[in-house]
């Protein structure tokens, strides 16, 4: 058991008795801290899902978890546009800079809300409830988070973001719950950004009533000095809809667990991921998708930008069970790298067990084009903006497909600048 590990579980231990009986989820907190005591609980190069993740940064470094002072945080520069805001600042809700005035049929609720409580104990911990040793650490350790409830036939026009702002200093554990009630659609976007050296972990689960409709974004912006470890867990009923976009820069370590499990006949998803990294950054993405029953459609897309020194991994598996006939699926995997010392692993995957599907899944690997290059050049375009179209080029798909314009602006934006600081070696 290394250094950083022993600490979580030595804090957990003697907050023990703080939390028995005082809140609803006493009784997982036990079970997750019985299983990260186990002495398999810490993964190795052998675990499959993370053979590609650096953990030397995290096994080395002491657990951090006393409590400190939010008071003196500067609120950082984040676009403006109608929305919906939730700051949750070193994983506490902070109430002066979030929006407390909410429309008809939406309800947002702190973690200890007992107005919530039969909500989260029906669904936290049981959308994906055998979870990684990060996931465990965050059940033992998370003492804040917000919970989302959109009340039957809602339609919440507004999006809600919630700004998950990492502090220094400090390990930043939260959670997030969201039910999406029957015929309801509600658009929610998780904002990731930290200007300091961090250590967070964070878990989002999604209940998405049948009929129901949601749009997720999840941006992670963290800086380079960042360890982030997350989880998207979601669980689909009949004739639902998940439109997810993930966009991600890379840090010294960021992993993205998600997860989706159909409950009921006629859902679709369609989930489109970015992964843009800078100069020795990392990043590492699994998906599970889990069609457990029949008439499902998946259509995941994850594209991959990788700079000089970045590592990229990405593990991709859709699950087709023996009663999923009628299953509609594909997974595609396309990567670009910008040096000759980039290096990406990928690996989709197909399990499938019944016969009557229609499913594909593919990955490519690529270098920028010189004479795509030399095209822009002949024409006066400069080097730096040439190289931005191109880069541009290869996602532009996945941001046309964002259908909220104000998020779909703010992210050109944020990418035109996060393309001009990324080196392009062309061979």
């Amino acid at each position: 058991m290394n250094q950083w590990l022993e600490g979580v579980i030595a804090h957990a231990d003697t907050q023990a008795a703080a939390h028995a009986g005082a809140t609803w989820f006493s009784e997982q907190r036990a079970s997750s801290l019985g299983k990260l005591k186990k002495d398999n609980a810490w993964p190795t190069r052998r675990t499959e899902a993370w053979r590609n993740t650096p953990l030397k940064p995290i096994e080395s470094r002491p657990a951090l978890l006393s409590p400190m002072a939010i008071s003196t945080w500067q609120e950082p520069a984040i676009p403006e546009f109608e929305s919906i805001d939730i700051y949750m600042v070193g994983g506490e809700l902070k109430t002066d800079l979030s929006t407390l005035s909410l429309p008809t049929g939406i309800s947002i609720y702190s973690l200890h809300d007992e107005k919530a409580a039969a909500l989260a104990s029906q669904f936290m911990g049981k959308i994906k409830p055998e979870r990684h040793v990060f996931g465990l650490v965050n059940d033992v350790i998370a003492d804040a988070g917000i919970i989302i409830d959109v009340a039957e036939d809602a339609l919440i026009d507004t999006p809600v973001r919630i700004i998950h702002a990492a502090t220094e200093g400090v390990e930043n554990h939260s959670r997030l719950l969201v039910n999406v009630a029957k015929n309801a659609k509600v658009t929610i976007l998780e904002h990731g950004i930290g200007e300091q050296e961090s250590m967070n972990t964070s878990v989002s689960e999604f209940n998405i009533a049948d009929n129901a409709t949601l749009y997720h974004y999840r941006f992670a912006f963290f800086t380079q000095k960042a360890l982030h470890v997350g989880g998207c867990h979601f669980q689909i009923g009949e004739s639902s809809y998940l439109n997810s976009t993930i966009v991600a820069f890379g840090s010294e370590l960021s992993k993205l667990n998600v997860d989706v499990n159909y409950l009921g006949e006629h859902a679709k998803v369609d989930m489109n991921a970015m992964y843009l990294l800078a100069e020795g950054e990392n990043f590492d993405l699994q998906s599970v998708i889990e069609h457990a029953v029949p008439n499902g459609t998946t259509d995941e897309k994850v594209r991959g930008i990788i700079g000089d020194r970045a590592s990229a991994n990405f593990g991709g598996r859709i699950h087709i069970h023996p009663d999923a006939q009628k299953t509609l699926a594909e997974l595609n995997n396309r990567n670009l790298l910008l040096s000759r010392r980039s290096l990406v692993n990928t690996k989709p995957e197909l399990e499938i067990y019944a016969d009557d599907v229609r499913c594909a899944h593919g990955a490519t690997i690529a270098e920028i084009d010189e004479t795509s290059l030399y095209y822009l050049l002949t024409r006066g375009i400069p080097r730096s903006k040439a190289l931005v179209m191109l880069n541009f080029g290869f996602i532009q798909e996945l941001i046309n497909a964002i259908e909220d314009e104000s998020i779909r602006n703010w992210l050109n934006d944020m990418l035109s600048n996060r393309f001009q600081s990324m080196e392009v070696q062309v061979s």
